[in-house]
């Protein structure tokens, strides 16, 4: 492990440990997981294709970029459970979801400072609403991005199944220090896509926006709304989750050997 990863990956961990006390949230986070993928990726220029033409590449915010950072953050599990019964969102899951916004800009600007005094730039890139509301598509899929670098493989629900699962939040930066990038598992680790044996978060859905051969966003936007109506008085929470909860992949990759 180069020197300057040890020094980010022990931040991270420490930084996310320490910050209920420091901030006094109600959500408690589960150790974070690190990968890294090289900014010149080809991958990269593909989600201009994949996904939008306006999709960013790492130097576009960082003409130097060499490395994107890529985070996973976990959360406890108390805060997955709330969520599995009923059609609204829990209220532990709303405030998971804002607390996890703000603890990713907060990390993300402490871990540039850090980066600085030891020589290195790095650019700060909003953890959501960075996205058209119309065509409901990302200018920078974090992801997208934790997928190129090795974080987790994209499950039939579309989210990213980690080695910890997909209930929690990704957060990326892109930085000129050079790490080198994490090494790519090639299986899959969505049991669905692996065998057809799963489709649980199919059938989790509350607004039929998710079907094993199809996911339409404007169905699932509009649940995440719906939500955000229900909870305003907490901040924008345009967030569901549901079929992140109570699913094989909810805590573990569950193709693991």
């Amino acid at each position: 492990m180069s020197k300057i990863r040890g020094i980010i990956e022990n931040f991270i961990a420490d930084y996310v440990g320490s910050y209920p006390t420091k901030k006094n949230t109600d959500t408690t986070w589960l150790p974070p997981l690190v990968a890294y993928a090289d900014a010149a990726d080809s991958r990269f220029l593909e989600l201009k294709n994949i996904i939008s033409p306006s999709h960013a590449v790492p130097t576009d915010f960082l003409p130097d970029a060499q490395t994107v950072i890529a985070y996973f953050l976990p959360f406890n599990r108390v805060v997955a459970k709330s969520n599995i019964l009923g059609r609204e969102s829990s209220r532990e899951w709303v405030v998971a979801y804002i607390e996890t916004n703000t603890l990713i800009s907060d990390l993300n600007a402490a871990l540039a400072q850090k980066l600085t005094k030891h020589g290195y730039r790095a650019a700060l890139i909003p953890p959501t609403h960075n996205f058209d509301k119309v065509k409901l598509i990302s200018d920078w899929s974090h992801r997208h991005a934790a997928y190129i670098a090795g974080l987790g493989k994209f499950g039939l629900n579309n989210m990213l199944i980690t080695a910890k699962g997909c209930c929690g939040r990704v957060g990326t930066v892109v930085t000129n220090a050079p790490i080198g990038p994490t090494p790519r598992v090639d299986r899959q680790y969505c049991l669905y896509k692996i065998d057809g044996s799963c489709g649980i978060c199919a059938k989790r859905c509350v607004n039929d926006a998710l079907h094993k051969e199809s996911f339409d966003r404007q169905k699932c936007y509009a649940m995440c709304l719906e939500n955000a109506a229900r909870f305003y008085d907490l901040g924008l929470a345009d967030v569901c989750g549901k079929c992140l909860v109570d699913v094989p992949c909810s805590y573990v990759n569950p193709a693991a050997p």
